[in-house]
């Protein structure tokens, strides 16, 4: 083949590589036994001809005790009723903001800013005009409220998300005794007047002074928040 590729090609150089190889089967079988593992396959699941596959689930899981940071705190649990239960919840672990309003602290995040809490409004009415810098998660548990900017109605079983940046006002409309909501808020709370000039901010940290106050004035002792905070 080299001679008659030379002779169809007399000036033209040609390089020789060795054959490539190929690496072939049992003949035994015609099969490859090498060890193969697909891409995106578990690492803990290798298969190959002559075995069964090996997986790890198919043990009974062990608990992991490898390192862990010392820094690293503790999760928070806190067991909520379901809305038709929600009474259950004692009138004590309510903080009191004014007379129509309280909430319940779930997470108070001061090392990155954000809290979660249930909301508790008595009564119909305009409860406040506000903006969030951050965003803020909703799940309203029972009653329903709405925005005087907005159509919609946020009713009991309704997930709502409020981008950064938006100013509203937040109504409880007639008609509800209760309303009951759990929010995620990132960030401060911006109460604004009519013209959207701030006239005073409420963060995580004022949530956990009030929260210490509270808990302190009914003899609970001010260290009870501390299960909330992270």
């Amino acid at each position: 083949l080299a001679r008659v590729m030379a002779a169809a090609a007399p000036h033209a150089c040609f390089r020789a590589f060795p054959p490539a190889r190929v690496r072939r089967g049992s003949k035994r079988t015609g099969k490859r036994t090498a060890r193969v593992v697909r891409a995106g396959a578990s690492a803990d699941t290798v298969k190959t001809s002559s075995t069964k596959s090996v997986s790890s689930s198919s043990r009974d899981p062990t608990r992991y005790t490898g390192f862990v940071a010392p820094e690293v705190r503790g999760e928070i649990v806190v067991s909520l009723p379901l809305p038709g239960d929600l009474d259950s919840i004692a009138e004590q672990e309510w903080v009191p903001q004014t007379d129509t309003v309280s909430f319940k602290p779930l997470v108070l995040n001061v090392s990155q800013g954000y809290y979660v809490n249930l909301l508790r409004v008595k009564g119909a009415g305009v409860l406040s005009r506000h903006r969030h810098p951050g965003p803020v998660h909703g799940l309203v548990l029972r009653g329903s409220w709405r925005y005087l900017e907005h159509d919609w109605v946020a009713e009991e079983g309704s997930y709502v998300f409020e981008p950064p940046g938006e100013t509203h006002t937040l109504v409880v409309p007639t008609g509800v005794t209760e309303m009951i909501t759990m929010f995620n808020v990132t960030g401060a709370l911006l109460y604004c007047d009519e013209f959207g000039a701030v006239t005073h901010a409420e963060d995580v940290f004022d949530k956990l002074a009030m929260a210490k106050t509270h808990y302190e004035s009914i003899g609970w002792g001010a260290g009870y928040v501390d299960r909330f905070v992270r």
